[in-house]
């Protein structure tokens, strides 16, 4: 195929993916989409492409692929009309938000026969893409356990200059649903998958200091425990907590292994006890991989180099008409865990099933499923984004947020508390 031209939605986070489309992954921006006009028209004019406020007349633009880095809670949907439109998509995580559009969004695929990817960055990792080298060599045997982490806090201005309004998605969005950072690096290293969800939330102190800056989050983090389908259980753990940590560990029939949670996080650790064979040194061993290819631009990638490695292997599956490693399946499944996950929370974290939707019997079972957190679309059947219920921001955490985005230069959005 001659040079791949590709579209991007968003001009925030799709900056990086904007910039990484390039020579080196054959591909070529064309195109810019979003509805913040004045970055919109700065990038655009930056990197010499056409621009859109318009979704629909975007993809009208003469090109092959759409890279969707718009709100999390909006990218099946986006997904959908872009396979419609005969467009290649790579979708940033979430794939859905509800599992009746997961079923949606799996037809599609099937039926354009357009490649999808999903967009997740962690599993392309240098730790964890030498951890998957470890595991398909046999380095620890079958897998049993494992444990991923992606716990990210930050001070209350960094926060909120994440988001423009009490309605954005990183407002409300439940604490399990942002999972896959520490659920993609455990499939993607033991071609696992997930079949069953315990979910448990842990809820924001109620202190003076939380209420000042609390907006509809009445929940700190999350732990889920997942079953996969070769009987292995995971535990993951997301959210605010304190103590940033991204760390993957996975313990097998033979040994075990992770990337290092001091020093250098990059590193790997891996440990053979060796109990019931011939012993062979060194026991434990601690030390720096290397890339398998193209280590120099990963290096200058985001996301410890997995921004360049989604970007490249979307474009190698373009190319070559396989599906991607994180194709739509693997997908809609890691971001089901989320959803099923809060379904448990809420439910005295119950057991609930994680369906494979590769089987269509299931997918009947779920297509009407649209149970929803969004406060905005909230019906009497669905749950607040909380397990404490609906969080209202107090009068002092509606003005700071509100002064903290008109210094960022957002534009004031009206009735924007729900």
């Amino acid at each position: 195929m001659d040079t791949i031209k590709v579209g991007v939605i968003g001009v925030g986070r799709g900056q990086g993916f904007a910039r990484g489309a390039g020579p080196l992954v054959g591909m070529e921006l064309v195109a810019l989409c979003d509805t913040w006009e004045e970055k919109l028209n700065e990038l655009g004019k930056d990197l010499g492409v056409a621009t859109y406020t318009d979704y629909d007349h975007f993809l009208e633009h003469d090109m092959d692929a759409v890279i969707l880095a718009n709100y999390f809670h909006e990218h099946a949907p986006f997904a959908v009309k872009a396979l419609k439109a005969d467009k290649h998509v790579m979708s940033e995580t979430s794939a859905c938000l509800t599992l009746g559009q997961g079923v949606e969004l799996v037809e599609t695929v099937e039926q354009t026969g357009k490649t999808y990817m999903f967009a997740e960055n962690y599993p392309y990792m240098l730790f964890n893409q030498e951890m998957r080298r470890l595991y398909q060599e046999g380095a620890i045997g079958e897998f049993e356990y494992g444990e991923g982490e992606y716990v990210h806090p930050g001070e209350r201005d960094w926060a909120l200059r994440l988001t423009n309004s009490f309605k954005h998605w990183r407002n409300w969005m439940p604490r399990t649903y942002y999972c896959t950072h520490a659920l993609a690096p455990i499939v993607f290293i033991t071609d696992t998958r997930p079949v069953s969800v315990n979910g448990f939330m842990m809820a924001r102190p109620d202190t003076p200091e939380v209420r000042k800056y609390n907006i509809r989050t009445g929940d700190l983090a999350s732990m889920i425990a997942v079953r996969m389908d070769n009987g292995a259980v995971a535990k993951l753990l997301q959210g605010g907590l304190q103590g940033h940590s991204v760390w993957v560990r996975i313990h097998g029939g033979k040994g075990q292994m992770e990337n290092l949670r001091h020093g250098d996080h990059g590193m790997v650790r891996l440990v053979k006890h060796q109990f019931n064979e011939p012993k062979a040194e060194p026991v434990e061993s601690i030390y720096k991989p290397n890339w398998p290819v193209h280590g120099e631009e990963a290096e200058k990638a985001g996301h410890g180099g997995g921004d360049f490695f989604t970007t490249y292997h979307f474009a190698e599956a373009i190319r070559t008409g396989e599906p991607p490693y994180l194709d739509v399946y693997r997908g809609v499944a890691m971001s089901i865990v989320g959803i099923q996950a809060y379904r448990s929370a809420l439910d005295s974290a119950n057991n609930y099933e994680v369906p494979d939707f590769r089987d269509k019997a299931m997918r009947d079972k779920y297509r009407d499923d649209d149970w929803s957190p969004n406060p905005e679309t909230k019906r009497e059947t669905d749950p607040w984004p909380s397990v404490t219920g609906n969080v209202k921001p107090t009068p002092e955490a509606i003005a700071y947020a509100r002064k903290v985005w008109k210094e960022a230069g957002f534009p004031p959005v009206e009735d924007d508390i729900c």
